[in-house]
């Protein structure tokens, strides 16, 4: 039997309603932290369930730093009105704008890449370590892994987030469908700086 204050907590840290967090502990045997997962993973479950559903509601918004020089605007989207007023989707898009302002992601997700882009990264990585002595397939295995290193730069699925580095952006925004049981995807972000 799981304590009431245990699931308590797991729907305050986690915002899933209480039937669900009773579900992910029994399920977990109380241990808190394999609930957060199982709920993770229910949320990853809820996204692809939603995958083919559509995304015509949503919000615009808006960060501008305080100097004024850095701006960014970006579009979510999500299936309900009710969802995109609802504090946690706001919060949601205040997140993002504030990581695209940090982090100045130049790509949604990696198969925006350009693929001549791709080509160019991997021709710089190759030059760097034309004076190697290492075999081709170690500089090859060193190359792939400098180009995953910066596919999280500049990728802001990506990316970690800056509140918390154990997460991605990616991760971030599976836990709000988990939580919000709809589906959310970024549809446009731009970032602009003086």
């Amino acid at each position: 039997m799981v304590s009431i204050e245990t699931i308590k907590q797991l729907r305050t840290e986690t915002g899933v309603s209480i039937s669900q967090c009773k579900k992910a502990l029994e399920e977990a045997k109380g241990d808190l932290a394999k609930a957060k997962e199982i709920l993770r993973k229910s949320g990853q479950e809820v996204s692809q369930k939603r995958s083919g559903k559509d995304a015509k509601a949503g919000l615009v918004d808006v960060y501008l730093h305080q100097n004024h020089q850095l701006g960014v605007m970006i579009r979510l989207r999500c299936e309900s009105d009710f969802v995109a007023r609802s504090e946690d989707f706001l919060n949601l898009a205040h997140e993002l704008c504030l990581q695209i302002a940090a982090m100045n992601p130049r790509y949604l997700k990696t198969e925006d890449i350009p693929e001549e882009v791709i080509a160019k990264e991997k021709e710089i990585y190759a030059e760097q370590m034309k004076d190697s002595d290492k075999p081709k397939e170690v500089m090859e295995k060193i190359i792939e892994g400098k180009l995953q290193k910066w596919q999280k730069e500049v990728v802001l699925l990506n990316q970690p987030w800056i509140k918390d580095s154990s997460k991605t952006i990616g991760a971030l925004i599976e836990e709000a469908v988990s939580k919000l049981r709809e589906k959310i995807k970024i549809d446009k972000f731009a970032r602009f700086e003086i």
